[in-house]
């Protein structure tokens, strides 16, 4: 007969499978033959049913950089796919590009981040993928528009594609340090909660432009509960044709993974439920305080721009904004709270603040 303890251990959900996770591995760019296979070979000893990319059109900021080896490359891909067994993937920008994949029988499509923030774009490769069944992966626009990034990825499903998964690669911001494009996790969040049909894995190549930051920011992602993780995967990185400084050899790619914690999904316990619903149920208390407060803060909002409005005084009072922001960062830090969190509450209120006085003076 069974004992509890071997019962519990049959029944208890599993930390999640690294395997089981749609894992993107492979060179920004495709810049040689053997330069893909060598990748290529080294990846599928670990990670058999990850997917190979390798860019060969690359869209870049400025003229004269290396743009990708173009059509030449899918032979490449091509090899890779029957001598490793990995499915391949590249990036199309337009309808020549798809035409050209297809024919090459090209596994998984991605969109770019320039690519997906111009809905003309989008709808000419739709057009170009009816009929036609194959994965289609959309990162996310440079901007951080969710309309847009969920627009793409409505246009690929119009076209029939079943498959689609959405790529978290961050965003341009004009002050993004440390990394190279900002992270706003609260981005794909609302993705997920708008679209939970839809996998999200995060291209943490992108975001953190720096492999010393690899590892946070891939375990954030798994911590989300994202579907998997997209990594730009070279030979020797140093001399890499594009994007060098954001690419990490196989064996690094192995480290690094290693190192991440795949934790569980959810559990059934019911100790850990019960605990679980009263915390939220607190929480649930506390968010209602804030609202109320919020809606207390604004009637006061309006009692001052009602008497701005009868002496004619401007809205924004420079050093009255600063003194209060200064304040409670300062209050914020003494109770562990980051300087940044406090800031955008502080900044989302003020501006509310605003529209209010702002309505009020011109009514």
């Amino acid at each position: 007969m069974k004992d509890s303890t071997e019962n519990q251990a049959e029944t208890e959900p599993k930390n999640r499978d690294p395997q089981s996770l749609i894992y993107i591995f492979g060179p920004c760019s495709a810049e040689s033959e053997d330069q893909v296979l060598m990748t290529a070979n080294e990846v599928v000893k670990k990670y058999p049913n990850a997917i190979f990319r390798s860019g060969i059109w690359k869209p870049r900021t400025r003229p004269n950089n290396f743009e990708g080896i173009g059509e030449k490359g899918l032979p490449w891909l091509q090899k890779v796919k029957k001598e490793t067994g990995l499915r391949v993937a590249t990036e199309v920008a337009n309808t020549h590009h798809v035409e050209l994949c297809l024919k090459a029988g090209i596994d998984v499509l991605w969109l770019g981040a320039r690519t997906t923030v111009n809905p003309f774009y989008v709808q000419e490769i739709a057009e170009a993928l009816k009929g036609v069944d194959i994965s289609v992966y959309v990162k996310n626009p440079i901007s951080p528009d969710l309309n847009l990034w969920i627009g793409a990825i409505e246009r690929i499903e119009q076209a029939g594609i079943t498959n689609v998964v959405a790529i978290h690669r961050g965003f341009q911001n004009y002050d993004s340090k440390p990394f190279r494009n900002l992270p706003q996790w609260e981005i794909p969040i609302e993705l997920m909660a708008k679209r939970p049909d839809i996998p999200i894995i995060c291209d943490i190549s992108h975001i953190c432009g720096n492999p010393k930051l690899f590892a946070g920011i891939a375990q954030k992602a798994l911590d989300l509960n994202m579907a998997g993780l997209h990594v730009e995967v070279h030979p020797n990185p140093e001399s890499a044709l594009s994007d060098a400084k954001q690419q990490i050899t196989p064996n690094e790619l192995f480290e690094l993974i290693e190192q991440l914690k795949f934790r569980k999904d959810n559990i059934d316990d019911p100790g850990y439920q019960a605990i679980l619903e009263l915390l939220r149920r607190e929480i649930d208390d506390v968010d209602a305080g804030i609202v109320k407060l919020l809606f207390n803060r604004m009637e006061i909002i309006k009692k001052i721009g009602a008497l701005k409005k009868e002496n004619q005084i401007t809205i924004l009072q420079v050093n009255r904004w600063k003194e209060v922001v200064d304040h409670y960062i300062t209050e914020g830090k003494a109770m562990g709270l980051s300087e940044s969190f406090i800031k955008e509450i502080l900044n989302s209120i003020h501006d509310e603040s605003m529209l209010n006085q702002h309505d009020i003076l011109n009514n």
